[in-house]
């Protein structure tokens, strides 16, 4: 997949407002161009080129109903104080809350370089790997994957001024019934199964395991991997859910979005993770890495994995209304129903076999 493609329709913004807005802000002169990173599927993501300068822009979805949940300057002044301490994180730049200049607030951040991997994982990319086996590898990435999740988790985000975010006391009944708020705001269809899983979620829901820095998103498309070196993560991106809360709820996300075998060949061609990497390593490896690096026992995790499903399944299915709704005409969206049927089935199947 192409890195930046021109903007899709109904997606641009306004070049000139833009440039004279940038103009004396920042230090970068030239003409601007604007291309659009393709792939994100809620906060929009552009490059902004001036001179010889990139930046990156990110701005709500167009018909965005819900403004906390991509609210522009919370997300900017998470990344200032996190990417002071946590060198994933990119460096924002510059926030602008003035809605008239591209139709909705936004803000830059600095441009970082890496791979992402979605769904496809070419082969070459293990030929500087030596004697090494490919299972060998995939454990390796994987492992650097999920303790890179660890290292957030163990971060003291109390020093760097991050407390404020949120606190856990409560905070897995919150989302729980949130995130019921939300299906149900932006429901089209039945889904039964996805509606008995919500059903059984309310009923189980855990004391918090404990309180941490979260990302609420993690997955390998949100993430750049150094292309000489895939262990290595040169940037996490998709600050916008991020919050302090229960770790385990952080990891369960990650757990969803992992497809294995039994979910069919449409999740497990979702783009969220490598496929490769999927077929060869379970949900328990990935459970087992996580415990090791982060250094604590874990409880049985099938709530918490249930619970990142039916999350996904929430997400898939606000993009989908919003693709009903005509607020945006991306037609990769147009078909979202099906994904949100199929993790209905895939939470129901967990909690009848009672393991992730």
């Amino acid at each position: 997949m192409r890195e930046t493609t021109a903007v899709r329709n109904g997606e641009e913004i306004a070049a000139d407002k833009l440039s004279e807005y940038l103009r004396g802000r920042l230090s970068v002169r030239g003409d601007l161009y604007i291309e659009q990173f393709p792939a994100g599927s809620s906060n929009l993501t552009y490059l902004i080129t001036v001179g010889n300068e990139e930046l990156v822009l990110r701005r709500p979805p167009f018909g965005n109903t819900v403004k906390s949940a991509h609210d522009m300057g919370r997300e900017f002044n998470v990344l200032t104080k996190l990417s002071a301490v946590y060198a994933p994180a990119p460096k924002p730049l510059l926030f602008c809350g003035d809605e008239s200049i591209i139709g909705s607030e936004f803000y830059l951040m600095e441009r970082r370089h890496g791979l992402i991997v979605r769904g496809k994982f070419p082969e070459t990319l293990f030929s500087g790997w030596g004697p090494v086996t490919s299972q060998e590898a995939f454990l390796a990435i994987a492992r650097n994957f999920i303790s890179n999740l660890a290292d957030l988790h163990t971060l003291d985000y109390a020093a760097a001024g991050l407390e404020s975010l949120g606190h856990s006391e409560g905070y897995n009944r919150r989302q729980v019934e949130g995130w019921t708020k939300r299906y149900f705001a932006a429901k089209t269809d039945e889904h039964k199964e996805l509606e008995s899983a919500i059903h059984w979620l309310n009923e189980n829901i855990p004391s918090e395991f404990g309180t941490s820095l979260i990302h609420n998103d993690y997955k390998f498309d949100n993430v750049m991997l150094d292309p000489n070196d895939l262990t290595k993560i040169t940037a996490v991106l998709d600050w916008e859910m991020v919050t302090v809360g229960d770790p385990l709820m952080d990891l369960g996300t990650t757990l969803g979005y992992w497809m294995s075998a039994d979910a069919g060949e449409d999740m497990l061609n979702m783009p969220f993770n490598p496929r490769v990497l999927m077929e060869n390593i379970s949900r328990r490896e990935l459970v087992e890495m996580y415990a090791e690096a982060f250094g604590r026992e874990l409880p049985d995790m099938l709530f918490y994995y249930a619970f990142g499903i039916f999350k996904i399944a929430v997400i898939c299915q606000q993009i989908y209304a919003r693709f009903v709704k005509g607020f945006t005409k991306d037609e990769r969206f147009a078909h979202f129903d099906k994904f949100v049927a199929a993790l209905g089935r895939i939470a129901a199947n967990a909690q009848e076999k009672g393991m992730i």
